[in-house]
């Protein structure tokens, strides 16, 4: 069976959005193959770095108010403050830090696993020619993953994508079946329960 997945299964495993998801890809049942478009990678790459700076933003922000409070001497509230936002710079570090460390060892995980998808001349084109999803990235995306799946006729092919919003529409869904994706599943703990039931 092929599994596909995208952007959003290493996005969710990083962020603790979907906890399932790390036990499958450390877990991965002999039975399944793991496949995700090779652009996924850069993409993963792309939005933890923006959601990073956010986060540092947010730090930034953090102690700028941490030290107005620690400068007000004579209120009971801002020094209740102070101790509070003290806690939750401490906090909001050792989850960036916990971040910065999982990006790498999920994608190497995931690259070690995965058949990675190649993009080439032909789905490129065969995407900027036919938007089956509005977002481009998306869309592209979509395009390598029909591309293999044609490429594999005979074998079980299901998806796994969080991203419902353009993945998870009636109208992918029916062009995914028609490539063979018979099934789509949006948590990995769906995949799992429709796995064991089969």
């Amino acid at each position: 069976m092929i599994l596909y997945v995208e952007t959003n299964f290493p996005i969710s495993i990083v962020t603790g959005r979907d906890p399932q998801a790390a036990t499958l890809l450390l877990r991965t049942p002999a039975s399944v193959q793991i496949a995700i478009p090779s652009i996924c990678y850069m993409e993963a790459l792309c939005v933890l770095s923006v959601d990073l700076k956010s986060r540092n933003r947010f730090d930034g922000e953090l102690r700028v108010r941490l030290n107005d409070a620690e400068r007000n001497l004579t209120s009971a509230s801002a020094s209740l403050l102070s101790f509070h936002l003290e806690a939750a710079v401490k906090q909001n570090e050792a989850l960036l830090n916990e971040v910065k460390s999982l990006l790498p060892q999920t994608l190497n995980q995931l690259a070690t696993k995965a058949e990675m998808i190649n993009l080439t001349a032909h789905i490129l084109q065969e995407s900027l020619r036919t938007q089956l999803i509005e977002e481009p990235k998306d869309n592209l995306i979509l395009h390598c993953i029909l591309n293999h799946a044609l490429l594999h006729p005979s074998e079980v092919k299901v998806l796994l994508s969080g991203n419902t919003n353009d993945f998870g529409k009636p109208s992918v869904r029916e062009v995914l079946r028609n490539a063979g994706v018979e099934n789509y599943f949006s948590r990995t703990q769906e995949f799992l329960s429709w796995l064991q039931s089969q």
